[in-house]
């Protein structure tokens, strides 16, 4: 059990130093979803089966989903287009294959031999995370709430603007092209 936290942990370092050197936003989030990944493993392997399915879901699922629709969001263009199919060559996912293949190994390698052991402390039920959340830590989690929701009314007027620059230049590049098909170019 220890190789496998061990091994996750170092899958979770790697990944997350190629978070922070990937150049392509695209990329640097497939590394944090690995990364995350690994995080869960090791939460599993530690015992905490409730805290691992939390991280899948919430961190791996919902939020990664929220970054891809932010990247996507703040779309730069017509040649955008052209990058969009590059990042989703085969090329660029070689990497975050080969670190979630370790992880599903090990994870195949502790259900197959079945070696999960129940934590010392017990399990921990839904119910005893949210009197933890919503009890002493409320302040918290409400002001987690509107950081997120700042942060996503930020990202819409980014994108706005965005797409108000893109539509205006697309119409001037529209004029100029109209411009050169009449012939009245310069004058």
């Amino acid at each position: 059990m220890n190789t496998v936290f061990y091994i996750s942990a170092a899958v979770a370092l790697i990944s997350t130093v190629m978070v922070i050197t990937r150049v392509n936003a695209i990329h640097a989030l497939l590394y944090l979803i690995v990364s995350l990944l690994a995080v869960a493993v090791i939460f599993f392997t530690l015992g905490a089966a409730f805290a691992a399915a939390l991280e899948v879901i919430i961190y791996a699922g919902a939020i990664m989903v929220l970054f891809v629709f932010v990247v996507m969001l703040l779309n730069l263009g017509p040649g955008s287009n052209a990058q969009e199919s590059q990042w989703l060559s085969l090329k660029a996912w070689i990497g975050p294959a080969i670190l979630a293949l370790v992880l599903v190994s090990e994870l195949t390698f502790i259900i197959a031999r079945g070696s999960l052991q129940a934590p010392a402390a017990g399990p921990v039920e839904p119910k005893q995370v949210g009197v933890a959340l919503f009890g002493p830590y409320l302040l918290g989690v409400e002001l987690t709430a509107l950081l997120l929701l700042a942060g996503m009314i930020g990202a819409y007027h980014l994108g706005r603007e965005w797409g108000v620059e893109i539509e205006r230049e697309g119409e001037r590049e529209s004029g100029r092209a109209r411009e050169w098909e009449s012939g009245r170019v310069g004058e």
